[in-house]
């Protein structure tokens, strides 16, 4: 595999790269959603917890997006 991806150009890695970490960030903020549904519907004890995962899934947003770039324009 680390074969494969030294054979790609370093422009190729680069956008392979940034859309890895677009689409984890995705995921994360997704999960820090999630858990704040599950607080507010009681599937899991609120400790006021639910408007830090908000505020985190936003920061992993915000602060991820402009960092990573778009896919495709490295």
């Amino acid at each position: 595999m680390l074969e494969d991806w030294n054979l790609l150009s370093d422009e190729l890695q680069l956008m392979v790269s940034r859309e890895a970490l677009r689409r984890a960030a995705d995921v994360i903020a997704g999960q820090a959603d999630e858990l704040a549904r599950e607080m507010e519907t009681g599937g899991l004890s609120d400790h006021g917890g639910a408007e830090a995962l908000r505020l985190l899934a936003a920061v992993v947003r915000t602060s991820g997006g402009a960092d990573f770039g778009v896919a495709g324009h490295a």
